[in-house]
């Protein structure tokens, strides 16, 4: 029988061991007495896997590392035979570990590595072996060349495209693309099989292309090879015609296409079979021709498909069950069908299983004379065989051992002896492959150690909880007593409980309880022992403490607190105001029993808190205190906002609530109706303070519901009629612990925002949903056509959004965002629906027919698009329209285009608001998400003739009480011939009304002059425009009141008027000023129009209808200030007549009109330009310049005189000689002699004097140049053309330019 053991650290961690039961790998204590001493057999911690793919760029890393006592060393096998590390230079072994590490940097050959390796870890008390990793060097080899035949198909034929990609290791991933790298389209026709091959269901004329390639990327490699492409020619009969479509309900009837019977493509026939292995996907796939396309629907023969697992693939053409058992395996068949028929395929699966483990052998630890046994069951199909080594080798040619014994999958041990320790290894196999494991057997004999410190005091507070700490250790495992002043039983029950650890716990401590406890450890071996002395100490308490107090300002408080407390504690009192420690100084005192303020002031108003304290407790007492301002009646005070709550208190604590109770603060004469409490959490959102709930006004304490992981902090505000408390000061924290988060994101959308991504955005979780720490989120998608397998990704949680790149265009995908943090997943998300990313549309609507309505509307009727050309989610129909002209001549319109939309999938519409008589242009679209897609033919049609619009400007004057006159101007918009103007009229006085009087006028006609019967009777007027078509719309208006119904050019009602309406203009302004008899603060408003608006207006002017008035162009509105009767115009137009009404503000009937017209503007007479400023300082500068000319030509002859033009420059000259032919010229005969052949006239122009042979024509001469000594030699003509004197007098010689180049 197997003896119970216990395992102690010095933290107190128990570890069992159980008669039978097997124990892993336990962790020697950290005490280093005990860690030299105690040994261990080696474990493997870290080995690489069985199969082992390495990327042929990289070194070659193989892991083995494993733990012991002693340090295990390592050793290699390769193909079951030694590896001698050493000896290959490029092999090294980490240090401290196994790990071989394979350095190519020097050369060498990843491939001339690959084999089957075994790693050893031994030590004195056994060896540990590996599993058995293959290493094999990925491949990723270049397709074979081949030359591919163009793949001509009849229409409706089906097709293979065949990929046979290169062997690689690992399998590289198949994918079929474009030239231009864009994936080919696969849908329920078109698709690609498990095997890489392309399937055509039927070929139809759009499949024809020049670049069906097919793409292997090898996953280690990061490389991509391309297969030669193929080219596709669809032999058609019909060539596509959309047009021809309408007629028929699909396009391969449209297309002449006969229909075929489904018929497998893949599997080929009618039976097949697969084997699968247990707790592997299985992946079975039927891949179906036909006319129509047809479907595949998958059955499992006598059941159902396995709930839970299952999920169809790539068009319903795969069905895909997960981690599959015994009970998968059967008969499936799946169907395909279209409206010609159905075929069948059934596909026979057997489930085989590799070894898996029912039982699997652990760690073994004994004492000497123990027993126990190692147990290796392990299942699998076919069942596998368990082969037992120990030490690395077969247990069958290992030493006999007497105190074991094998008997099938269980290992024996019966009265086991020290030296028996070592590692067996355990090998279940079958043909699918095998289960390696490793399990120690470790005898230990150790004597029991306290590893405790020696002799602890501990002082605890009466009454309260207490925990004795004894931790051991040995082997066998001690068994510990203990016991009270060395003496009586062992102390277990009642008020003490003893822990498996060692622990005494003493529930609630007793002055009796006080005194030396020992525990003693003990074993077969021997017994260790160790002391603790328990003190018990009086609480601290305050026995009298501060109480609120309301002192008048300037008198001495003084705040009691009386403590108690063990004497043998050290006592510290110390006082805090608002929580923040009190300064103490001269007018604030400790005393031994208090604290004394002297002279209160408003400052001092405040929580004042005394805290005493020892080394194991402390109590506090808390008190407000109110300066009180002797001076004012307390009876007198108004209502106020409540004081804010005080000593908030939590109790109750628990994992989802808690109690938060509070003193209420003065309600300041306004009772308290609510309170409010608000909580702060330091983790997400700290500083932020947020609501939590909301209690009656009536109580002071609450039960809070709490969140998981969230670091609480608590604070009240108290509410009255007058508004709300200040808040309270916070609570102490209290944090809850974490749990996996029971909420997911909220706002779940998937949208796309280019043609080829889906962006999945969600609103995250508040603070206080997130329930746990490292909060992150599950982002899973899917096509929903295809209900392939879900992709994911996790993303932080502070991220809000993922966007899912290199989608297909406008495709549905089933979306969920699960929460997760280090706790565990929230439920299950719901699966929400978004789409991907749409492109324009690639169709425009077809059979577009216009059918004219009446003048401003037409009816549209047109063909739908195919759903496939949309490209995205159907928005609307368009049409855009723009008027290209009118019918009538030299009528300009506009041609801004205008449309109509059509919302949803709809076949016809009414476009209006047209203007009649009119040509028009028309295009309709396609809207999406995205935008138009393309425009259709353009259409032209033409509105019939329709009623014109009212006459514009319609103005009544009545100059005089005999006569009314009507103007107004033909109608913005005749919408057709103009015929002429009907006119209605009517007398009336007050409510009695005379009969209509119709007048017609002809189209011409701008003008009617009415001649009054009736003095005393006002006028209604109604004036429509005519065309071939009917009457316009009216302009309505009425007669002003006659002369003699107010006061001389004044208006008014009753006994308020306003009058003597003046204007005083000058040529861009005016001030305007007026009479009333209203009271002074009363404000008017002032309007004025220029004559480009109003003609023909008399002397005496007249009222103005508003509604005309403010409808014209040019017109202007100012508001005069109260106590101001008059208003400057400004900026109008000189020369112009202007009309100026003043009316009440609100009362446009009272008001009077008065006429003045601007001066024209002021313009200055001509004068002579000899009298203009800028003409004589043009002149003035002219002759500055001439003089400085002068003085520069001066300058110049008395330096250089004459230069001698010879060939010997060394002879001097004469100065008399003034010849030609000499070859020197003199500037001048005198050095103050003026110029000559040029004078300056009194308007400023040098003229020329009658000498030919002046300076500008010595200037006019060829080309200067210079001799050796830098003299300058003029060439000059010394006659001149007549003709060319005089034609040059007036564009050289009087230019101050040419006289100036001719003197330098």
């Amino acid at each position: 029988m197997v003896m119970q053991r216990y395992l102690l650290t010095y933290i107190g961690v128990v570890l069992t061991l159980n008669l039978h039961h097997l124990i892993r790998a336990i962790d020697v204590p950290r005490d280093p007495s005990i860690q030299e001493s105690l040994h261990q057999p080696p474990t493997i911690t870290k080995q690489s896997v069985k199969n082992y793919i390495v990327d042929p760029r990289d070194n070659i890393f193989i892991e083995c590392e494993a733990k012991g006592n002693p340090v295990p060393t390592f050793s290699w096998t390769r193909n079951g035979k030694f590896f001698n590390v050493a000896k290959d230079p490029r092999v090294s072994m980490r240090h401290w570990s196994g790990t071989l590490a394979v350095d190519f940097r020097s050369g060498g050959r990843p491939e001339d590595y690959e084999g089957e390796y075994q790693c050893f870890a031994r030590n004195d008390f056994g060896t540990a072996i590996s599993n058995k990793i293959f290493l094999q060097v990925s491949k990723s080899p270049l397709w074979p060349k081949e030359n591919l035949d163009i793949q001509e198909v009849h229409e409706g034929a089906q097709l293979i495209l065949a990929c046979n990609p290169p062997p690689g290791l690992p399998p590289p991933a198949i994918f079929w693309m474009s030239s231009s790298m864009e994936p080919i389209h696969q849908d329920k026709r078109v698709s690609q099989g498990h095997n890489g091959d392309l399937y055509f269901s039927n070929v139809l004329q759009e499949d024809s292309q020049t670049d069906y390639s097919c793409n292997a990327r090898f996953a280690f490699t990061h490389t991509i090879q391309q297969k030669n492409p193929y080219t596709l020619k669809v032999l058609t009969k019909h060539p596509p015609n959309e047009t021809s479509f309408q007629n028929y309900t699909d396009i391969y009837s449209a297309r002449g296409i006969t229909e075929r019977h489904p018929s497998f493509m893949y599997p080929i026939g009618t039976i097949s079979s697969q084997m699968v292995l247990r707790g592997e996907d299985l992946l079975l796939e039927c891949i179906a021709s036909g006319v129509p396309t047809p479907g595949i629907m998958w059955h499992k023969k006598g059941g159902d498909l396995p709930a839970g697992r299952t999920k169809l693939e790539n068009f319903d053409k795969a069905l895909h069950i997960a981690n599959v058992s015994e009970e998968d395996s059967g008969e499936y068949f799946c169907l395909a069908s279209n409206k010609v028929g159905t075929s069948r395929h059934t596909i026979s699966v057997r489930v085989k299983a590799a070894p898996f483990w029912l039982d699997e052998p652990e760690n073994l630890i004994l004492a000497p004379g123990e027993d126990g046994r190692l147990v290796c069951q392990a299942n699998g199909n076919p069942k596998p065989s368990i082969q037992w080594l120990v030490n690395g080798e077969p247990i069958e040619s290992s030493a006999p051992n007497p105190s074991r014994e094998v008997t099938g999958d269980t290992i024996m041990f019966r009265d086991i002896q020290s030296g028996s320790s070592a590692v067996y290894q355990c090998n279940a196999s079958n043909e699918h492959g095998y289960l390696l494991a490793n399990a120690f057997v470790s005898v230990l004999d150790v004597i029991p150690r306290i590893l405790a410190p020696r002799n602890q005091l501990i002082k605890v507070i009466l009454n309260n909880r207490t925990l004795l700490n004894c931790p051991f250790f040995g082997s066998p495992i001690p068994t510990l007593r203990w016991f009270k002043n060395g003496q009586g039983s062992t102390l277990h029950g009642g008020n003490y409980k003893a822990h498996e650890n060692g622990t005494l716990e003493i529930i609630r401590a007793r002055k009796e309880d006080q005194g030396t406890y020992t525990c003693v450890a003990t074993n077969l071996l021997g017994k260790a022992q160790n002391q603790v002395r328990l003190e018990i100490k009086d609480p601290t308490r305050i026995v009298d403490g501060p109480k609120d107090a309301v002192p008048k300002k300037g008198s001495t408080v003084y705040l009691v607190c009386r403590t108690r407390h063990d004497p043998t504690l050290r006592l510290t009192v110390s006082w805090l105001k608002d929580d923040v420690p009190l300064y103490l100084g001269t007018r604030i005192r400790k005393e031994d029993d208090g604290l004394t303020i002297y002279g209160v002031s408003e400052k001092d108003q405040g929580y004042y808190t005394c805290v005493a304290s020892t080394e194991l407790d402390k109590d506090t007492a808390r008190a407000h205190l109110t300066i009180l301002d002797p001076f004012l009646n307390r009876m007198t005070l108004p209502k106020a906002r409540p004081d804010r709550p005080r000593d908030l208190e939590l109790t109750d604590l628990s994992e989802r609530s808690v109690r938060l109770t509070w003193i209420p603060g003065d309600d300041n004469n306004s009772p308290i109706t609510d309170y409010i409490v608000e909580f702060e959490e330091d983790r997400y959102e700290p500083g932020r303070w947020q609501n939590h709930s909301r209690y009656p006004g009536s109580v002071n304490s609450a039960v809070l519901r709490l969140a998981p992981y969230v670091n609480y902090q608590f604070r009240v505000i108290a509410v009255n009629e007058v508004g709300s408390s200040y808040p309270s000061l916070p609570s102490e924290r209290y944090h809850t612990n974490g749990a996996r988060p029971e909420y997911n994101p909220t706002g779940v959308k998937g949208a796309g925002t280019a043609k080829n991504n889906m962006v999945i955005s969600w609103t995250p979780l508040s603070a206080t949903q997130v329930y746990g720490p490292n909060l992150r989120y599950i982002v899973k998608w899917r096509r929903r056509d295809t209900r392939e397998s879900w992709s994911n990704r996790t993303v932080k949680g502070d991220i809000s959004q993922y966007t899912v790149t290199q989608t297909p265009i406008y495709t549905p995908y089933e979306i969920k965002v699960q929460a997760v943090n280090d706790y565990g997943m929230a439920p299950e998300a719901d699966t929400v629906i978004g789409y991907s990313g749409e492109d324009y549309p690639k169709a425009a609507p077809t059979d577009v027919r216009l059918k004219v309505v009446n003048s401003t509307a037409v009816s549209l009727q047109w063909s739908k698009v195919y759903p496939e050309t949309v490209q995205g989610q159907l928005k609307e129909y368009r049409a855009y329209y723009w008027r290209e002209s009118s019918l009538l001549k030299n009528l300009w319109v506009s041609k801004k285009k205008q449309s109509m939309s059509f919302i949803g999938d709809r076949t016809r519409g009414i476009v209006s608001r047209l203007f009649p008589y009119s040509n028009y242009k028309l295009e309709m679209v396609v809207v999406n998400g995205r935008g138009d897609g393309p425009r259709s033919d353009t259409l032209e049609f033409t509105t019939p003739e329709g009623v014109p619009s009212g006459p514009r400007y319609f103005r009544i004057r009545q100059p005089n009480l005999e006569t009314i006159t009507l103007e107004w101007e033909h109608p913005e918009h005749p919408n057709g011939n103009l015929i002429g103007y009907t006119l209605r009229y009517q007398a009336f006085n007050g409510s009695k009304t005379g009969r209509t009087v119709v007048e017609n006028f002809s189209p011409n006609q701008t003008r009617f002059l009415l001649q009054r019967t009736d003095p005393i009777s006002r006028y209604r007027f109604n004036l429509r425009s005519r065309s071939q078509i009917g009457e316009g719309e009216p302009a309505i208006g009425e007669s002003p009141l006659p002369l003699n119904e107010a006061l001389p050019t004044s208006a008014g009602v009753g006994k308020h008027f306003i009058w003597d309406v003046k204007a005083s203009p000058n040529s861009n302004w005016a001030n305007i000023t007026w009479n009333h008899t209203f009271d002074p603060d009363t404000e008017f408003v002032v309007e004025y129009i220029n004559s480009k608006h109003w003609e023909h207006m008399n002397a005496a002017g007249s009222l103005m209808p508003p509604e005309i008035l403010s409808s014209l162009r040019g017109n202007k509105t100012v508001k005069s200030y109260p106590a101001k009767t008059y208003v400057e115009l400004v900026d109008l137009t000189p020369g112009e007549k202007y009309m100026v009404r003043v009316f009440l503000k609100g009362n446009d009937t009272i008001s009077s009109n008065v006429t003045f017209e601007t001066s024209a503007a002021y313009t200055k007479p001509p004068r002579d330009i000899a009298t203009q400023g800028w003409f004589i300082g043009l002149m003035c500068a002219i002759a500055l310049l001439v003089l400085i000319l002068l003085i520069v030509c001066f300058i110049k002859r008395s330096r250089g005189g004459k230069y001698p033009v010879r060939e010997n420059k060394d002879v001097p000259l004469d100065p008399d000689d003034q010849k030609v032919d000499n070859g020197s010229f003199d500037y001048s005969d005198e050095d103050n002699k003026p110029l000559q052949g040029s004078q300056t006239s009194l308007d400023g122009t040098i003229k020329q004097q009658e000498s030919d042979d002046s300076l500008v024509d010595y200037g006019e001469g060829g080309e200067g140049q210079f001799n050796e000594d830098g003299s300058f030699i003029g060439q000059y003509t010394v006659k001149k053309d007549k003709e060319e004197t005089e034609g040059n007098e007036s564009s050289e010689a009087t230019s101050p330019v040419n006289a100036i180049y001719s003197l330098a």
